[in-house]
């Protein structure tokens, strides 16, 4: 069971000396997550402007790549003004992030509730093109993960994780990255929002980049049986980054995916994405030969009205992520 919190408990300096010197096994990063308590808790905090979702909203879905600029996030995000906001590589006490709390910044900046889970706590600051941003030497909380952000009061949230084997720590399937040290793996927020018709159910996700087809086939499987245990019978709206394609440069052929078939017969629709890819170089991933289709929403039961993708080149042509946000206006039937 998930517990939910009003700040997430640090990663104490005996727990460091332990993933320090843990064996790097699958069995040594179970034993981990099952230490660290922030990685089996939600952080619940905000402020919230509405009592009910309306008949007609919008939900945007954004990987922000760490969130170095917050406050140009948020403000990029009011162009669109959702009622629900879905983002993914966010930081909470990063030296690459000014320590920030991005998610609950962003949160401020909107007036929404937020919902934030980790990923990753981070052992190290992170790569060269992301060290130049670092304001210190060290990591005050060392989190990285996912968030569910909102203009109405949740009614229940939980976190499930999608792998804890330690793909990013144990070495399996050639995943360690020696510049991005770090304990845990890739998990899905599910927030249930009461609207006007009815609660909806809301899922923040990110599969996994360093795999093939069938490791995030297999994880989409987890999230779709999930939501029917969490939020049985209700509207659904999946978004994040699912790296479609990521595997296979230089085509990135986003088609050979099998999670798409996979979400037709649980009943749910892809249509709610627009066209186009969604990626581009930025300050971190200055790679102009990264052209993929990465980030979809993915839903049931709800009718949709438009849609599009929202640059993520804010004012003044600083790219804010090397994502494109995308978003969908809906009406619940």
């Amino acid at each position: 069971m998930t517990q939910i919190l009003d700040r997430l408990p640090p990663v104490t300096d005996d727990m460091r000396s332990q993933i320090t010197a843990a064996p790097r096994t699958a069995e040594a990063h179970r034993a981990l997550l099952s230490l660290i308590e922030a990685m089996n808790s939600v952080e619940v905090g905000g402020t919230t402007s509405l009592d009910v979702l309306p008949e007609e909203l919008t939900v945007l879905a954004w990987n922000v790549e760490r969130c170095l600029f917050p406050d140009k996030t948020a403000d990029h995000v009011k162009q669109i003004d959702p009622q629900v906001v879905l983002l993914s590589e966010v930081d909470n006490g990063m030296a690459r992030t000014a320590q920030r709390h991005t998610t609950r910044d962003v949160a401020e900046a909107l007036g929404m509730t937020y919902a934030f889970g980790v990923e990753f706590h981070e052992l190290d600051l992170g790569g060269p093109t992301e060290r130049p941003y670092c304001t210190d030497d060290f990591n005050k909380f060392g989190w990285h993960g996912n968030a569910i952000l909102s203009k109405v009061p949740f009614q229940k949230v939980a976190m499930i994780r999608l792998d804890d084997h330690g793909h990013w720590f144990s070495g399996q399937d050639g995943a360690t990255d020696p510049e991005q040290p770090r304990v845990g793996g890739r998990m899905a927020l599910l927030a249930v929002i009461p609207g006007v018709k009815g609660p909806i159910c809301f899922v923040s996700t990110h599969l996994e980049s360093n795999a093939g087809v069938a490791h995030r086939h297999a994880q989409f499987v987890k999230i779709l049986d999930a939501v029917d245990q969490f939020a049985p019978n209700m509207p659904v709206m999946i978004g994040g980054d699912l790296n479609t394609g990521n595997h296979l440069p230089p085509d990135f052929d986003w088609q050979r995916e099998t999670l798409f078939s996979l979400a037709d017969t649980y009943g749910y629709r892809w249509d709610y994405t627009a066209e186009g890819t969604t990626t581009r170089p930025s300050l971190i991933t200055p790679h102009p030969d990264r052209v993929m289709k990465l980030d979809w929403l993915c839903g049931r039961d709800l009718k949709l009205q438009d849609k599009g993708v929202l640059t993520s080149i804010g004012i003044g042509g600083t790219p804010l992520s090397d994502h494109d946000a995308v978003w969908a206006r809906l009406i619940v039937a």
